[in-house]
């Protein structure tokens, strides 16, 4: 196996005690993930298949649907370094899939993977950068998650 294989995966998962329907209405939601550890609402701007979306603190990030299966998958393409709008079109971007599944203590288990930071045309200590980041984030990530839907359930 290479390095480049290596660090070209992430993988997390989390368990919340909540229903799977409102997993669904956070993970649907573009970019719910640029934070910095407490889901916050972002200005979104639809442009078909993808949104612009604006963080108060870290900016601007172009986010593309892939696919959707609803509160079973969703997968977005998302490049979160500099002119994103642009790399996002040509496809130099990450994948980022959210698998959600019945937690077997009840709630949901909710699986985030991120691919394809190999495919990146930035220097190999750029994306090396880039995967050792997200990895931390992905962790802070889905804790936000967990603590936005256990603590504002209805």
């Amino acid at each position: 196996m290479t390095s480049d294989i290596v660090l070209d995966r992430i993988e997390r998962e989390i368990v919340i005690a909540a229903s799977r329907h409102r997993v669904w209405e956070l993970v649907s939601t573009p970019g719910w993930w640029i934070n910095d550890g407490v889901v916050v609402a972002h200005r979104i701007e639809p442009r078909g298949d993808d949104a612009v979306v604006h963080d108060p603190v870290h900016g601007a990030f172009a986010v593309r649907l892939v696919e959707a299966r609803p509160q079973e998958y969703l997968a977005f393409r998302w490049y979160s370094g500099p002119d994103a709008e642009r790399r996002l079109q040509l496809t130099a971007s990450t994948l980022v899939e959210f698998f959600l599944a019945d937690a077997a203590g009840g709630g949901v288990v909710l699986r985030v993977v991120e691919s394809g930071f190999a495919a990146l045309d930035e220097p190999a200590r750029m994306r090396r950068r880039m995967v050792d980041d997200n990895t931390e984030g992905w962790g802070v990530e889905l804790r936000a998650a967990q603590r936005h839907l256990e603590v504002s359930r209805s």
